[in-house]
This record gives structure tokens, C-alpha cells and sequence, in this order.
């Protein structure tokens, strides 16, 4: 998501769209192949940011920069029969594919830290709370399991999420192509050739195909929705941690990495600063969607002016915060250090002073019977429902 590798999207979108015009014999062969990347460097990236004022875009300038410094018999057939549009979509959906990958490998992880967690604490002894007060007996290993059933849920979005390859040209009819093809002749039907073009660029990018969606921007809303959904459950485990993190609980502490923590006044102090910057990601994160979500629903005419220039910082912002809040949560749970005892006490604490059993003897009461000594439900058959669901999930989507 960054200047440099959104410029070599583009410019790889404009290689896969040239050798697919040589591949249907539309552009000469001796465009076959075209090193398009040696022709830009990363000083170019802060030209055309700048120069992009100029239209409203970047994708003018690389063109005209990729013509200026291609040979002759390459130059002229660069670009032929795309727009801007297509080039800074599809690269920013090489981008979202790429970010999406690091995202599943994050998860994936997560989902296996949190599966051994689960299993491991399916008897450690703590109490519940509710609305921030004691409410039942529980255990840490179900507590662990929500955790977990919100990561896979997070998974699962992401597992179907799919990056197609923007092709429409100026006005989103795949005129320009379908001339060349007219023109060219002796290829078949001219009007399946566009298609063609889309389909070979779209595998050589390692994108989908869908037809243009200039203004139907369900790709950018759909990547923005699994990413928040990534971000939502990671901000959940982390206002957990915070929470059983403090002095008075003890529950839990955060991975203790060097000075990591520190206070800059109170040298007693260590922070859970890897909660604290996961639930930062979280509390951002909805927002910037509900920008990408905004931007679809004012998408107008075939090509959409000003909601379309709305979204490229949105959506890599948002990919950027996410791919560093899946790797601060995956150290926090690697990492993370759970007291048994503390848990233990407090429960007792619990037990001792208040009605943390009211639950059971109102049934007990009702059935004009004493409470049972099963204080924790069905907590090891919700572990194991999870951790099965957890398994078969990522069995289904490796």
C-alpha cells in the first residue's frame, strides 16, 4: 500500500494489458514482453503525485512517462484501449490482494494461538463479568473461545474475498479494444475479444474477472468489510486484555519485550501499549470504511467524479492499519501470560461476597431443589464447538 508499491501496480497492469494485445495480435511483437518497470523508479512516485493535480489522477502521468521513455515500436501501443480508471483500480486491487494474503497468514496463526489457548485453560477457574460486574463462574479457555470464533468469523470473510481486474475503457463499453479488434481483422468475433484481453490480463495479474465496475463499487466496500471485520475482532480480545490487565485484576499481562510499556514519568509503569495500539486500529477502523461505504452509494454517471478520488487513501490506509494490527495481535496472543491464581482468588473473592451463583439457584429454586456443584455450564463442550468450527474453517479455506 505504499507510493512505491501502488506506482508497480500500475505499471505491472499496464505490462499485463500489452502483452495481452500481442498475445491476440493487436499490438506488434515486438511489444512481447516489454520491460515497462525499468522505465520508472521510485523518485518518479512524488512527480506524479504532484503532477497528478493536473488530472485529477496518477495514471496520466505514468502514461505519459511510460510513452516517453518506451522505444517507438513499444510507445505508442502502451495504455491502448484502457483508462485511468482501470490502471489505479486494478492496482489497487493487486495492493488489497497482497494485503489480504498477510491478513490470512495472520489469522491463520491467530486462529492456531488461540486453539492451543483455548484447550490449554478449559479449566482454569475465573468469574464472569457482565456490564463490568462479577456475573457467574467461567472459565479462560471460554473466554478464549470467543475470542477465537471472532478471529475465524474474520477469517472466513476474508477467505471469500475477491480482487477483480478493472477493464471497461473511457465509458466502461470496451470500445476502444473492440475497434482494435475490428480493425485488426480475421480474429474471429470482434466483440469477444475484449473479453479475452480482460481474462488473459486478469491471470497474469492473478486476479479475478468480472465486467467493469467503474461505478459499482462492491470490490472496495467488500475489501474494506473484511478488513474492519478483521480489525473489530482484534480490538475485541484486545479490550479484554486491558481490562484483566489492570492492578486490581491481574488476570492477564502483556508479552514483556524490553522497555516496551514504559512510562516517560512513572518508571513503575508498564502499559499494555500492544492492546492499546490494536484497539487505536479498531476504534479507526469502521470510519474509514464508512468512507469507501459512502463513496460506492455516490458513485454516479460511468465513471464517478470525486466519490472514485475518495477512495485510494481510504482504502490503503486502511490496509496498512490493519496489516500492522494483525501483527501486533499476533505477538499479543503469542506472547500473552495468563495467571491461574489470580483468576482463581478473584473467583473465590467472588464467591465469597456476592451472589455469582444467584443464576443457579434461582433454577435450583424453581425446580424446588438444591444447586448442583456444576458452577461452569457447558463450557468445555462450547471450547470444543469452537475449536472444531475453528479447524474445519481453515480446513475448508488453507
Amino acid at each position: 500500500m505504499s507510493d512505491t508499491t501502488l506506482l508497480a501496480s500500475m505499471v505491472a497492469v499496464e505490462s499485463a494489458w500489452l502483452d495481452a494485445l500481442v498475445g491476440e495480435g493487436l499490438a506488434p511483437g515486438e511489444c512481447a514482453g516489454a520491460d515497462l518497470h525499468r522505465l520508472v523508479a521510485v523518485q518518479d512516485c512524488e512527480m506524479l503525485a504532484v503532477g497528478a493535480e493536473g488530472g485529477a489522477n496518477p495514471v496520466i502521468g505514468l502514461v505519459k512517462l511510460l510513452r516517453e521513455r518506451a522505444t517507438p515500436q513499444v510507445s505508442r501501443w502502451i495504455h491502448r484501449g484502457l483508462t485511468s480508471q482501470d490502471v489505479l483500480d486494478t492496482g489497487l486491487m493487486l495492493a488489497t490482494r497482497a494485503v489480504a494474503d498477510e491478513v490470512m497468514s495472520q489469522l491463520a496463526e491467530q486462529v492456531s494461538t488461540l486453539t492451543a489457548l483455548a484447550t490449554t485453560h478449559r479449566g482454569t477457574q475465573m468469574v464472569a463479568r457482565t456490564l463490568t460486574q462479577h456475573a457467574a463462574p467461567t472459565t479462560f479457555g471460554a473466554k478464549v473461545a470467543t475470542w477465537l470464533n471472532g478471529v475465524v468469523d474474520a477469517y472466513q470473510q476474508l477467505a471469500v474475498l475477491t480482487t477483480p481486474i478493472q477493464v471497461g475503457g473511457a465509458g466502461g463499453t470496451l470500445a476502444a479494444t473492440t475497434e482494435l479488434a475490428i480493425l485488426a481483422g480475421g480474429h474471429g468475433s470482434a466483440v469477444e475479444i475484449p473479453a479475452k484481453l480482460a481474462q488473459t490480463a486478469a491471470a497474469t495479474l492473478g486476479l479475478a474477472i468480472r465486467m467493469p465496475w467503474h461505478t459499482t463499487r462492491t470490490p472496495v466496500t467488500a475489501a474494506s468489510d473484511a478488513l474492519v471485520g478483521c480489525t473489530d475482532a482484534w480490538g475485541r480480545i484486545a479490550s479484554d486484555v486491558v481490562t484483566l490487565v489492570r492492578p486490581e485484576i491481574a488476570e492477564l499481562s502483556e508479552p514483556a519485550t524490553g522497555d516496551r510499556g514504559g512510562s516517560s514519568s512513572m518508571p513503575h509503569k508498564r502499559n499494555p501499549v500492544l492492546s492499546i495500539l490494536i484497539r487505536r486500529s479498531a476504534i479507526a477502523a469502521p470510519s474509514l470504511g464508512a468512507t469507501l461505504h459512502t463513496a460506492a452509494a455516490l458513485a454516479n454517471d460511468e465513471r464517478p467524479d470525486g466519490s472514485w478520488h475518495a477512495e485510494w487513501d481510504t482504502l490503503r490506509t486502511l490496509g496498512r492499519r490493519t496489516v500492522v494490527a494483525g501483527a501486533q495481535c499476533s505477538e499479543l496472543l503469542a506472547g500473552l501470560q495468563v495467571h491461574p491464581e489470580q483468576m482463581a482468588e478473584n473467583l473465590a473473592r467472588a464467591l465469597a461476597s456476592n451472589g455469582v451463583l444467584s443464576e443457579q439457584c434461582v433454577i435450583a429454586d424453581l425446580v424446588g431443589k438444591a444447586p448442583s456443584a456444576n458452577y461452569f455450564g457447558a463450557v468445555n463442550t462450547l471450547i470444543a464447538e469452537s475449536v472444531d468450527r475453528a479447524k474445519q474453517i481453515v480446513k475448508e479455506h488453507p
